[in-house]
């Protein structure tokens, strides 16, 4: 394989990792559903790419389903979920922005040094592709953690299910039934988060989590 080819995946990839830190960073609402978007054309980019460099045609499937789904319907639909339920444009975090960009910096030296040595014998591509997905993955999961709010924490998810389709698509692709049927369980999950939420709006008149906790009496 070429070196620009992998200097090219490789930027790409990262380039998915430096996203998920300005999701980490953002603490506006909608700024953080743009930022979304963003993430999911720089993941489509890097399907692309990769069915290009593999040879791989069926990748463009998946890398056109992030595009349209994750880039334009999802985030268009998660604006209009914050407008109706008229959330606070502010997003509230656990410990502050800080604290967790360098919580996020620490797990992505983590992701490297596990990986990189666990795929010591891989080929090239996937080695370092597995190493950025992870990071990926991780810091979707710490934003989970560290955000008081609903709909950011579904971000955060989302975010998580990028990593594990850069991970499937950097080890060599993935069975086309595969990735149609992440794509459609992506969908399921996003209709019933979305009734949940606004299930959740109409019986407590909030989404913050922590307002939630004081309701129930876990918070003093």
């Amino acid at each position: 394989m070429q070196p620009l080819a992998l200097d090219v995946a490789h930027m790409l990839a990262g380039g998915l990792v430096l996203v998920s830190f300005m999701l980490l960073y953002q603490d506006r609402m909608f700024g953080l559903l743009n930022i979304f978007a963003l993430h999911a054309v720089v993941l489509s980019l890097s399907i692309a790419w990769q069915a290009y460099v593999q040879n791989a045609p069926h990748l463009f499937i998946p890398g056109a389903i992030a595009l349209i789904l994750k880039g334009i319907i999802i985030p268009v639909a998660l604006h209009r979920v914050v407008v109706k339920l008229g959330i606070h444009r502010e997003i509230e975090t656990v410990g502050g922005i800080g604290p967790t960009m360098l919580a996020g910096i620490g797990l992505v030296a983590l992701s490297m040094v596990v990986m990189l040595r666990a795929t010591a014998a891989a080929d090239p591509l996937a080695r370092q592709d597995l190493a950025f997905a992870l990071s990926v993955i991780l810091l979707g999961l710490l934003m989970m953690v560290t955000r008081r709010n609903a709909v950011s924490q579904v971000v955060g998810f989302l975010s998580i299910e990028n990593g594990l389709i850069l991970a499937a698509t950097g080890a060599k692709g993935m069975p086309l039934v595969v990735e149609i049927s992440v794509a459609f369980s992506v969908i399921v999950a996003f209709i019933v988060i979305g009734v949940f939420l606004f299930r959740i709006r109409e019986r407590f008149d909030t989404v913050d989590l922590q307002a939630l906790d004081e309701f129930r009496g876990e918070r003093q």
